[in-house]
């Protein structure tokens, strides 16, 4: 069970389940308890072969040296097949039995997960962002199901989770920070570009510009709050690049 990594799992199959909720078409009970049963069994089989792929790393930090392959209670052989045997389950089931659009992005949260984001750990904090894909499918694996489209309000769902997930990881980077780089994760970004002086320019402006753009929604914003908010845009970007370039790094 701690292979698939339930609390990941079940927060997957809760927004694959907004998904489905959110959806404008009913759905018969079947095609829903399909689309879980096979959100569960294609998350798991990325949470197993993401753990049989890193059990070496697994062993290097406190958070993870207690799971059952790098504790030695599980032989990685049998981890392995019991992975790729999770995955050959999952995708036709999703395919054949709920539709081709969510076996398909299933396949892809599957490939980008364990063979995209899991290497990449180990050389470039851009799997912050490739990591982040896999995460936001499921709500579209739900919302595809019942729609049987990809349209824009499925979209929408997959981009609240991808930009949910980078502050939520960059969170457990920053509190593991030792852990990860005993164990030669690369997780954290440092470009070398903007430092304190840009950080506290685009807090600023950007609090003013949400804050213009806020003021809109009371009852009577009309025509000048739209012209005054279009002038304001046209100043944020010159405002944040112009500190962007002068905090730079030398």
């Amino acid at each position: 069970m701690a292979l698939a990594k339930p609390r990941i799992t079940a927060l997957v199959v809760f927004t694959t389940a907004i998904g489905l909720w959110l959806a404008p078409h009913g759905l018969r009970p079947v095609t829903i308890a399909l689309t879980l049963v096979g959100t569960v069994l294609i998350v798991a089989a990325a949470n197993v072969l993401n753990m049989y792929l890193e059990r070496d790393t697994d062993a290097l930090m406190a958070r993870t040296m207690s799971r059952p392959l790098p504790a030695h209670r599980m032989d990685p052989g049998v981890a392995l097949r019991f992975g790729v045997a999770l995955a050959a389950v999952s995708v036709p089931l999703l395919t054949f039995a709920v539709g081709a659009l969510p076996g398909l992005l299933a396949s892809i949260a599957l490939v980008s997960y364990v063979l995209l984001y899991t290497p990449m750990k180990r050389q470039t904090a851009t799997s912050l962002l490739v990591g982040a894909l896999p995460g936001a499918i499921p709500p579209l694996i739900g919302w595809t199901a019942a729609t049987e489209r990809l349209d824009l309000p499925g979209v929408l769902l997959f981009a609240v989770m991808f930009l949910w997930q980078v502050p939520h990881f960059l969170a457990i980077t920053l509190f593991r920070k030792e852990e990860y780089a005993r164990a030669g994760l690369v997780v954290q970004p440092n470009l070398g570009v903007g430092r304190g002086a840009y950080l506290a320019v685009a807090l600023m402006v950007g609090a003013i510009f949400l804050g213009y753009a806020i003021g809109g929604l009371r009852q009577g914003a009309g025509r000048r709050w739209a012209r005054n908010l279009f002038l304001l845009s046209l100043l944020y970007l010159p405002v944040l690049f112009g500190a962007l370039v002068l905090d730079r790094h030398p």
